[in-house]
């Protein structure tokens, strides 16, 4: 895929990080810049996680170098992650970007792909709403956390109303599971543990 930092093959290029792509309805409009330089102004925190970024839209090139220009010179914010140049719509009707109620402007879709290019989450927002790009964030850190210690995240996590920072433990599958579970960590209840990570 042609993006504004060449040519981009993917999953392969990014295999082995996490990645978020998302679409916007197109270049030079208002809240899908609010975006961009959110995303920008974030973007050490998603590497922290080992995430890379990249947009796309059914612009051409030509159009996402002239507005990341446009950032830049106006709004003094660099724009360092790829975007992709999908002006044939390929990709867009691939995963669905495209409205058919909202003309040929792709929506503003998330994807949270993991290291192995498996798609573990998908948002859709309406074109007159920008997304929360710390709620983003907060997926994507909230998967790798239930990845890596095979547990749950609570709502709101990790300021939950009811355990606060810590992670839901999955429910026992047997009685013996369930008391020892009891013994080992936080509980409501055998069905709901929790412990702090």
């Amino acid at each position: 895929m042609q993006t504004t930092h060449g040519v981009k093959k993917i999953p392969r290029d990014y295999s082995g990080k996490w990645l978020v792509l998302f679409s916007h309805p197109g270049d030079f409009t208002p809240v899908c810049t609010t975006e961009f330089v959110g995303f920008q102004k974030r973007i050490a925190d998603f590497q922290q996680l080992g995430c890379e970024l990249i947009g796309l839209s059914i612009d051409q090139v030509f159009s996402h170098m002239k507005w990341v220009e446009w950032i830049k010179e106006n709004l003094e914010e660099k724009i360092t992650f790829p975007i992709i140049a999908d002006d044939m719509g390929a990709v867009a009707r691939k995963l669905g970007m495209l409205h058919p109620e909202k003309g040929s402007n792709t929506v503003r879709a998330v994807f949270i792909v993991d290291g192995k290019g498996i798609v573990r989450s998908i948002f859709y927002y309406p074109q007159e709403v920008g997304r929360d790009i710390d709620e983003i964030l907060r997926c994507v850190s909230a998967l790798q956390t239930a990845d890596k210690n095979k547990v749950a995240t609570p709502a709101n996590w990790p300021d939950n109303e009811l355990i606060q920072d810590h992670v839901i433990i999955p429910p026992a599958k047997d009685q013996t599971a369930a008391e020892q579970n009891k013994k080992l960590y936080e509980c409501y209840d055998w069905w709901f543990c929790h412990k702090k990570i």
